[in-house]
């Protein structure tokens, strides 16, 4: 069949004087190329061009690159996932892309892929099917396999030809744990071929590759082996053991289905790409998945809080309150490429908030120049002498209204004119700490979460005079730090304390009842809570616990937390409080209980919660029931595979399961 290479929609195809075909993916009206429908049709439509000018010797290579200038593929296009409601639907959907990708394997003349930018999921299993890889060297290019994250593995037979290329160790690690791989290491480990300095770089470095030829080369024998028997029965035990010290099966069953997919057919790679298909249809089909698909969408709503035409760009910003959280703030908008200026009355507690970032900055560089450069604009200032050059000025001083009020008074005068000036409290009204300024109007709240390097949400926290500027403002400076902004009114606890502080008074009530608190916690877990509500009251620490209680007047438990606060028990930072805590961890009494109470245990624990939420939703705290949702997955860690508080109780109260499967082939 013929088809029109002029009038493509997402892809242009070009042939050179060298005869060298280039098919340059730019999908129409998208800011990134993902692999819908029409574009993977327009793909194939290529492949078959190329195979007849291939036979005719029209054509001595094919070159797929991007036409986007900072990134390559971002997967497939999860927005057609739902359509997909059947099994049968799935298959259907999946054959034709993985016979597509065959066809360019089998290609007679070189395919190269030339990588800029984000190369995932899809992409990738784009890529490992040209027969030659090259990216640029360049901190953006990063290649993996999401898909963990999404309840599902790769179905464009990325399993099988990610075990050919690096062994079944590293295929399956990345693939398990869905991690973004740096070039430098993605070659080291066989996903990439050559390397390159500059997106200038990749057309000439692709051309000469055609030329000459190239051929990638699968992993070497002693990578290979761990596919043999009983190599791989070993491995694939050690994967599932490892896997369920993170991930509970009957939560997350897509990484075990593919330690699964691995152990019985990792040892024939044809045999493999025909069974993943299988394995992967029910999984798309099921509520992990669409549920994780929602949480996804829900990450993006986040992300669109902030105002794309905000012309303003912070660059410096100013941390008064050298403390963990003032500190760890500071820290992570260093790691985030910004200068900081950490303010304190005592020097000696703003060297130890510096020092302690040490620990986050050799995570995120990897090399020690890069390591020096963020220590150096992380910057010792207990006069605020640069106070007046930063773009967002942050308190996070003592939780106490009068102190607060003070220092804004204190500096108000010395703000830049588009300086943001934002508080950092967990429970105060913005309203009444901006009370005694002369442009009340300035400030908002900017609530972080501990530990701040791992809590992804801020709270961009509206009083009742804060300016609408201030809080786009706000907003834009949370996704510049890589964070998601949640917009909320100014109301006692916000939406996360809020809606947690009756959650955890109703655990410590069950607690003060005879409850033990090893049940209670693990009928959380068994729930979906990362972790319990009593470990967690330990970790946020029983003092802020009992002051937020406090605030929002549940006096039943902040009696107790009352108590232990005052003999010095406040938790893990202490190193006692409900859980006795030695190297950071709470030892905890080896019980088992039965599976069908702490699942009864857990539905009770989280419905002070859910009923919060549904106020919250009422009240107007947020702008929406799905924004809700995102806060609280966000802001707490309420169980993601669930979809969501308010999301969770509407399934339930449908009798949502799994969706009817059609008969698959």
């Amino acid at each position: 069949m013929a088809h029109d290479m002029t009038r493509l929609k997402d892809w242009r195809l070009s042939v050179d004087g060298e005869r060298i075909a280039w098919a340059a993916f730019d999908r129409e009206g998208e800011n990134a190329n993902s692999l819908g429908r029409r574009p993977l049709e327009e793909l194939g439509a290529i492949v078959e061009h190329v195979e007849g000018l291939a036979r005719s010797g029209s054509v001595s290579g094919l070159v797929l690159t991007s036409g986007k200038p900072k990134g390559f593929i971002v997967g497939a296009d999860i927005r057609e996932f739902d359509a997909l409601d059947s099994e049968s639907k799935v298959i259907e959907a999946i054959r034709p892309v993985n016979a597509m990708l065959d066809r360019i394997e089998r290609l007679p003349v070189p395919v190269v892929c030339a990588i800029h930018g984000v190369c995932v999921g899809g992409g990738l299993e784009l890529a490992l099917a040209c027969h030659y890889r090259i990216a640029t060297r360049d901190d953006a290019t990063r290649v993996g396999f999401p898909e963990v994250r999404l309840g599902l593995f790769p179905g464009f037979n990325g399993t099988a030809r990610s075990i050919r290329q690096t062994g079944p160790l590293a295929a399956m690690q990345s693939m398990l744990t869905g991690s973004m791989i740096r070039a430098t290491a993605a070659r080291a480990i066989g996903y990439i071929d050559e390397l390159v300095n500059s997106p200038h770089q990749l057309r000439w470095a692709a051309r000469k590759a055609v030329l000459q030829r190239r051929r990638s080369k699968p992993a070497g024998w002693a990578k290979a082996v761990l596919a043999k028997w009983p190599a791989r029965g070993l491995l694939a035990r050690k994967l599932r053991t490892e896997t369920a010290k993170k991930v509970r099966e009957d939560h997350y069953p897509a990484p075990f289905r593919l330690i699964g997919l691995f152990e019985t057919h990792g040892g024939n790679l044809e045999a493999l790409k025909h069974a993943e298909t299988r394995a992967f249809a029910p999984l798309m089909v099921g509520s992990t998945s669409r549920n994780l698909r929602r949480v996804f969408r829900l990450s993006e709503m986040l992300k669109a809080q902030a105002p794309k035409d905000l012309a303003w760009r912070p660059l410096r910003a100013h941390v008064i309150g050298a403390g963990t959280m003032g500190a760890d703030i500071a820290g992570w908008c260093v790691a985030s490429g910004m200068e900081v200026s950490l303010q304190d009355i005592s020097a000696e507690q703003i060297k130890k908030g510096i020092d302690a970032q040490g620990k986050l900055f050799a995570r995120k560089f990897k090399t020690k120049a890069q390591r020096d450069a963020a220590e150096a604009r992380l910057l010792a200032d207990p006069g605020g002498v640069n106070i007046g050059r930063a773009d967002v000025v942050i308190e996070a001083v003592v939780e106490k209204l009068e102190v607060k009020q003070e220092l804004f008074k204190s500096i108000e005068a010395r703000l830049k004119p588009a300086a943001v000036l934002a508080t950092n409290t967990s429970s105060i009204m913005i309203e009444d700490i901006a009370r005694p300024l002369a442009d009340p109007g300035r400030l908002i709240g900017l609530h972080f979460f501990n530990p701040v390097a791992q809590m992804p949400l801020v709270e961009v926290v509206r009083g009742a005079a804060s300016r609408e500027d201030e809080i786009r403002k706000g907003a834009g400076f949370v996704t510049a730090i890589d964070k998601f902004p949640l917009v909320v009114k100014s109301v006692p606890g916000f939406l996360v304390n809020r809606v947690l502080a009756p959650y955890l008074s109703g655990a410590m009530q069950r607690l003060q009842a005879g409850e033990e608190k090893e049940k209670i916690d693990e009928a959380a877990r068994t729930f979906g809570m990362p972790m319990g509500p009593i470990e967690l009251a330990d970790t946020v620490g029983l003092d802020v616990c009992a002051h937020v209680g406090r605030v929002l007047s549940l006096g039943a438990s902040g009696s107790e937390l009352d108590r232990m606060v005052s003999q010095g028990k406040l938790g893990k930072k202490s190193g006692e409080g409900f859980y006795v805590w030695k190297d950071g961890r709470p030892q905890k009494a080896e019980k088992t209980y039965d599976k069908a109470a702490l699942e009864r245990l857990g539905r009770e624990l989280v419905e002070p919660l859910i009923a919060e939420c549904e106020r919250c939703r009422d009240e107007g705290v947020v702008a929406s029931a799905d924004l809700i949702d995102a806060g609280v997955i966000f802001g707490t860690g309420f169980a993601p595979f669930r979809g969501g508080p308010l999301h969770f109780k509407a399934a339930e109260a449908a009798g949502a399961g799994e969706p009817q499967r059609a008969a698959a082939e």
